[in-house]
């Protein structure tokens, strides 16, 4: 409906020979000033030489009658133009989601795009980071809304199996003669390592042992690495399991080593060039910085291995027409500098999206973690922590399956709060809210579904089935919300931000809870009971498509 309107607008300013203007459409913050208001006579007012208010009185005359579903159009304040739709608008829409729950919400602006879509990508010798696992539940979300578009998604994981952070690992197991199937020694062994390297004492023996297992000619240090790695990608597809995620195509770096090496070689004159033994880009020439691509000992950087990972992408998808990265925040710069290199390496994607998803840090009470201090903070011991106090809610539950309960509201609670935030900001957790079942939580949302399941059950026991034959004669709030569910998924797939989905599904939630307290939905007797019990299940329909898209359950029970 949003469309609609804007698509009149601006004919009637086209009609009116007044030249583009930004203007806005909006829902007003309360239903008693219409479904949408729009400012187009303010920011009209210069251009016309009139007052705001006579602009809106003139728009206002030329729009009567000719927006569909409009039953009227009114002024307020200084010149805000209100639109008020029709009964019959609102019911069609219950009408409607009720003949395609699955699919409402769904559209086809993305239609024809093929996009490649990179997240997650953790170090593969050492414990997963919590970085990788806000990472992954961003990467998810996004990835959800952009299928929900229609595009056509591949999902890439690109885990780090090679370079100095494993050289760091694979030394600290050594020295600690540590088992590399145990992720804990792991861990504990790249924090050796790591110590080493920075205090200096043990920096020349792990650069000897990064050259050595680039070069693959020691034994020893492989199968170190092989068994690390493989212990790290059997935690990885543990956590992915429980996030709901799976990969289209794994590339590692060790992969791509080689491959970026040669490439950026090849280049050497025409994008890069040699600095004191290294190979650079200088991002000068962008507005950006200079960054290592070669090491002074031929050994290629994360930068290009990147390149060399662009290009792997490239020869699986060569249809491709977005790529997306989703990574830390922190990695803002070095993203610019990286895409800024593809372009010229690469000058026939120039016209093509490659964008960098920043993800924010996940702080605690403690403040932010760092592996590399030892102090690390895992994606598995925050589930771990979480799932442990959501086990206790969920044996209070009526669940069949405590288990599955348990993981469904750990998750949920977990992804919610990252999610709630905008993309690219921090994120402070707090366990006790998270798991809250009285709104601003997950579990509140799968709550709210339960609920609703839960009336749908016993209205059908009775005999009651939902029908919008028999109609109130002033639509319900709730109906006025739930339509609204399309808009905020194209918006959230436009703007990359699950947090507008959540900050929705929260409000629809809210306003369920509401009209449940106020109304009886299950009322053989009640003429608009069928009518209630349809908007009942028109919302649960959202809210399980919604939870759907931030990778959450929908259990019918809790």
């Amino acid at each position: 409906m949003e469309s609609e309107i804007r698509k009149r607008i601006e004919e009637m300013l086209v009609e009116l020979g007044i030249a583009e203007v930004n203007f806005s459409v909006e829902h007003p913050a309360d239903f008693a000033h219409g479904d949408y208001a729009t400012n187009v006579a303010m920011v009209c007012a210069k251009q016309m030489g009139k007052s705001p208010r006579e602009i809106a009185e003139q728009f206002t005359e030329e729009l009567k009658g000719k927006i569909p579903d409009v039953e009227r159009i009114e002024i307020a304040g200084p010149g805000f133009i209100n639109f008020h739709l029709t009964r019959n608008f609102f019911s069609e829409k219950i009408a409607s989601i009720l003949s395609n729950p699955d699919t409402f919400g769904e559209n086809d602006s993305l239609n024809g795009e093929e996009i490649i879509f990179e997240y997650t990508s953790p170090n593969l010798f050492k414990p997963l980071h919590v970085g990788n696992l806000v990472g992954n539940i961003v990467g998810e979300a996004v990835s959800r809304l952009f299928e929900y578009g229609g595009a056509e998604l591949h999902r890439v994981n690109y885990p780090s199996d090679i370079g100095l952070t494993v050289a760091k690992g694979v030394w600290g197991l050594k020295k600690m003669d540590g088992d590399p199937k145990d992720i804990t020694q792991i861990g504990e062994a790249y924090r050796v390592g790591n110590t080493a390297y920075e205090e200096g004492e043990g920096k020349e023996e792990i650069e000897a042992v990064n050259r050595a297992l680039y070069e693959g000619n020691d034994e020893k240090l492989n199968q170190l690495r092989a068994q690390g790695i493989e212990t790290s990608r059997t935690h990885l597809a543990e956590l992915c399991r429980m996030l709901g995620t799976t990969f289209d195509t794994e590339i590692f770096e060790s992969e791509v080593s080689e491959l970026g090496t040669s490439i950026v070689r090849s280049h050497i004159g025409e994008v890069f060039e040699e600095s004191n033994g290294a190979i650079i880009f200088k991002g000068e020439r962008h507005g950006l910085h200079t960054r290592v691509f070669l090491n002074s000992q031929g050994l290629p950087t994360y930068e290009a291995k990147d390149v060399g990972n662009f290009a792997k992408k490239q020869e699986m998808y060569p249809e491709w027409t977005q790529s997306f990265v989703v990574t830390g925040g922190e990695q803002r710069e070095y993203f610019k500098v990286l895409i800024a290199s593809l372009r010229e390496v690469f000058p026939e994607v120039s016209k093509k999206i490659i964008e960098h998803i920043p993800t924010g840090f996940l702080t605690l009470t403690t403040g932010k973690m760092s592996s590399r201090k030892g102090n690390v903070l895992t994606g598995e011991e925050i589930i771990a922590e979480v799932k442990s106090e959501a086990h206790k809610r969920a044996e209070e539950s009526r669940s069949e399956n405590v288990a599955e309960l348990t993981e469904q509201v750990a998750i949920g609670a977990l992804k919610y709060q990252i999610l709630r935030q905008a993309v690219g900001t921090d994120i402070v957790f707090d366990k006790e809210r998270a798991l809250s079942l009285e709104g601003d939580s997950g579990p509140y949302l799968m709550y709210t579904h339960a609920r609703i399941a839960s009336i749908l059950k016993k209205a059908e026991e009775v005999g009651m089935t939902p029908s919008t034959s028999v109609l109130t004669e002033i639509p319900y709030e709730l109906e006025k919300v739930v339509y609204q569910f399309p808009e905020v998924v194209r918006k959230a797939q436009s703007e990359r931000a699950p947090h507008l989905l959540v900050t929705y599904l929260t409000a629809l939630a809210s306003a369920f809870n509401a009209f449940y307290a106020h109304e009886q939905i299950v009322n053989t007797e009640d003429a608009n009971a069928p009518f209630k019990l349809a908007l009942a299940s028109a919302v649960g329909a959202t809210l399980k498509n919604g939870l759907y898209l931030l990778g959450m359950s929908a259990p019918e029970r809790m």
